[in-house]
């Protein structure tokens, strides 16, 4: 079993960051690429994702965490010249949402 400390130590060697939120939106981890990216860093730790987000982004977040809910594992939410960000689930050893991370991508070179 991998302790928590080496488990961090993996997440905060990911040059992307990576957010992880409870099923109540709540921010329960931000690996070292995460921290720096946002401008209020570890201090999102503990707050709802939503107060981060615009009404629209708030209403995407909460239906996809519903369709994850409903067993889709991952869906792109934004697509961008700057990134691609998907929310992607991450389940319990029963299949149960336990919460979902934000996963970054460089931008699609092209789309077909």
């Amino acid at each position: 079993m991998i302790d928590a400390t080496l488990m961090a130590a993996i997440l905060d060697s990911l040059k992307d960051p990576l957010l992880f939120a409870d099923t109540e939106h709540v921010i329960r981890y931000m690996n070292k690429a995460a921290i720096a990216y946002y401008d209020e860093g570890a201090s999102l730790i503990g707050r709802s994702l939503l107060e981060c987000h615009n009404q629209q982004s708030q209403r995407t977040i909460i239906e996809v965490l519903t369709a994850l809910q409903g067993g889709e594992e991952e869906r792109l939410i934004t697509d961008n010249e700057k990134h691609r960000i998907y929310m992607r689930a991450v389940r319990g050893a029963d299949g149960r949402v336990l919460g979902y991370y934000e996963r970054y991508e460089p931008p699609a070179t092209s789309h077909q």
